[in-house]
């Protein structure tokens, strides 16, 4: 058989970042009530002309450099956002010229937090098919340009940053399954109002800032996490012992410990990057990943789930053996 397996990894964050303390100036919060309820510590903030592609190609790089790979050794870019820096081109094409990769397929999609599990499940069919060799696959945010910092709510809870992946065709099992999923009737629980064809006049004003019910977001989220993670095993016939990580979207530490709880995994098995990134939506997954290889946690051979649940609803998981 064919696999697709991930062959490196990078990241790359902000220089600004932005500490609870910090935002206790800026808006009515504390740290502790942020703590307490999010997980989130810190988070990391791009410059005014920083962009989605700027983030994308650094994290590119280390991810290149770690698989041991040069431009013209890839043929695909797919790059999971919500927040390219134009309508048009795709993100994907400014990310793959600015790296010297030679003319290939090359795009973006938007999936809002799952963006880099679709992004990843799409590559993985391309190699399967023997359509691709060597694909680089990227989740980046700029999602702090859409916050309204006024809003307590939500200023507190995200952070930009790009995680990459190289994923090769390989004759070793990597990418076991992968389970996607939408759900549009919870639309209205999460989004952001403005698009291209929607409102685009209220644009950069204070109409415009990510929407949220956060209690029905959370309960939504804890459910459908914790159904995509037990299909995932199950249609892989893999059990729950054999599951060496999990690493979930970092979107608050409370709905990763429940869904933790649901596969019965104790929080020592799971990567959490949440109270140093915040949520850093498509961008959450890759770079936590990065971060368990980076500090040695995750190794050759280990069995790891990824999972995510963003605005749409969409949500997704991929069962690996890395």
């Amino acid at each position: 058989m064919t696999y697709s397996r991930i062959t490196g990894t990078g990241r790359f964050l902000p220089e600004k970042v932005l500490t609870n303390f910090d935002l206790e100036k800026i808006v009515d919060t504390t740290d502790e009530w942020i703590r307490t309820r999010t997980g989130v510590e810190r988070r990391h903030c791009v410059a005014e002309d920083q962009t989605t592609s700027d983030m994308c190609v650094e994290a590119a790089k280390v991810a290149m450099e770690s698989a041991g790979v040069r431009p013209a050794d890839i043929d695909m870019v797919i790059i999971g956002t919500t927040s390219p820096d134009l309508i048009f081109p795709n993100v994907a094409t400014l990310v793959q010229h600015r790296l010297g990769i030679p003319a290939c397929t090359a795009f973006s999609l938007e999936a809002a937090c799952t963006g880099f599990i679709y992004a990843l499940t799409t590559a993985d069919k391309f190699i399967k098919a023997g359509e691709s060799k060597r694909a680089l696959v990227i989740g980046a945010e700029c999602i702090t340009k859409l916050v309204d910092w006024s809003d307590r709510n939500t200023c507190v809870l995200f952070g930009d940053g790009a995680g990459a992946v190289i994923l090769e065709q390989s004759d070793e099992q990597g990418i076991i399954g992968c389970h996607l999923g939408a759900d549009g009737q919870y639309k209205d629980l999460l989004y952001y109002p403005v698009g291209a064809s929607k409102d685009l006049a209220k644009a950069g004003t204070d109409e415009a800032s990510i929407m949220m019910s956060g209690k029905d977001v959370f309960k939504v989220a804890v459910s459908t996490l914790g159904n995509v993670a037990s299909k995932a095993l199950e249609s892989a016939g893999v059990s729950q012992d054999e599951l060496d990580w999990l690493i979930p979207h970092q979107a608050n530490l409370r709905i990763i410990q429940a869904t933790a709880k649901r596969l019965n995994l104790p929080m020592e098995k799971v990567i959490l990057t949440v109270q140093d990134h915040g949520n850093t939506s498509a961008a959450s997954v890759p770079m936590a990943l990065d971060v368990g290889v980076r500090d040695g946690r995750i190794k050759r051979d280990q069995m790891i789930l990824m999972e995510a649940f963003g605005g749409g609803f969409t949500w997704g998981s991929v069962l690996m053996r890395f």
